[in-house]
């Protein structure tokens, strides 16, 4: 198998990995048999364990520059800390199919900030996406907040939307380092100085898991949301970046709510409402619009 079509499954599994997440998260918090605070604990936990276990096994790589540690800091508290937290709690909390498209917004979000603080320029075609990405992502709000469980869909959404933010933050804070040093010792760390992070929140609700209840789908669940969802994912991804480039990577996130829909209708049962498919095609839209390249 060439190097090219590895990149290409990789980036597919990935997309996958991330759907199927969605869902898993879904089953074990709908059915209070785990808190999303607490298997962030263990989300990272173990991530971490397995980055640290792949460096063994890996060449000598780059010391840090210490100047660049705060750097990690910060892409630790975006990247980990915030992100995950967040977005596993709004998760818990909204619709799978919610949750994957307003973090589609995060290209969005990637070109508004990029204005702000890289002075990048932005033209009409980027400001009647990001005007349409933003009205795409009230429709999913403004709705949720009259179906479903109430306030909760309403809470779920704006969780995931701030983690969304927060994550447009970390992309652009790792960008340096990951051009500078190898993408994954880059991610071992992001993820090792979250740890100490997200213990804190976490620690009761993990303390407070009854594993005794668990049944052969919630462990297979748990081990796709670590294993899968996040080590393998975490790794294919940035093989694919370090193949095919940045962009052919970001192109793959689209199948993502293709992913979430077809598995949260067969397994969680959620509907396919039609204010659901006007919010994809305004996001979709938006994020096409914002994200075309400016002549100059």
């Amino acid at each position: 198998m060439n190097t090219n079509l590895k990149a290409h499954l990789g980036l597919l599994g990935t997309n996958l990995f991330f759907a199927i997440n969605l869902s898993a998260v879904k089953y074990l918090t709908g059915n209070n048999l785990m808190q999303p605070f607490g298997m962030n604990v263990i989300r990272v936990g173990v991530s971490a364990i397995l980055f640290w276990l792949l460096f063994l096994f890996s060449k000598r790589q780059q010391k840090i520059d210490k100047a660049d540690w705060p750097r990690l800091v910060w892409c630790a508290l975006t990247g980990i800390a915030i992100n995950q937290m967040l977005f596993l709690k709004g998760l818990s909390l909204t619709y799978s199919i919610h949750a994957v498209l307003l973090m589609l917004t995060t290209p969005i979000l990637i070109t508004i900030i990029a204005a702000w603080l890289l002075k990048e320029r932005i033209n009409f075609l980027k400001v009647a996406g990001l005007a349409l990405g933003i009205t795409g992502a009230v429709v999913l709000i403004a709705h949720g907040a009259s179906t479903g469980s109430g306030s909760n869909v309403l809470l779920g959404d704006t969780l995931v939307l701030i983690n969304a933010v927060s994550y447009t933050f970390y992309f652009i804070l790792v960008k340096p380092l990951m051009l500078k040093y190898n993408p994954v010792q880059v991610i071992r760390w992001v993820f090792t100085l979250g740890l100490p992070m997200v213990l804190p929140f976490g620690w009761h609700e993990f303390t407070a898991i009854n594993w005794s209840a668990f049944n052969g789908t919630a462990y297979a669940c748990i081990s796709l949301i670590v294993f899968t969802g996040t080590f393998l994912g975490y790794l294919f991804n940035v093989y694919g970046i370090k193949v095919l480039g940045a962009s052919v990577a970001g192109a793959y996130i689209y199948l993502q709510p293709l992913f979430a829909a077809i598995i949260s209708m067969i397994f969680l049962k959620e509907q396919l409402e039609l204010y659901k498919i006007i919010a994809a095609v305004l996001i979709f839209a938006g994020v096409y619009l914002a994200n075309r390249p400016v002549k100059n």
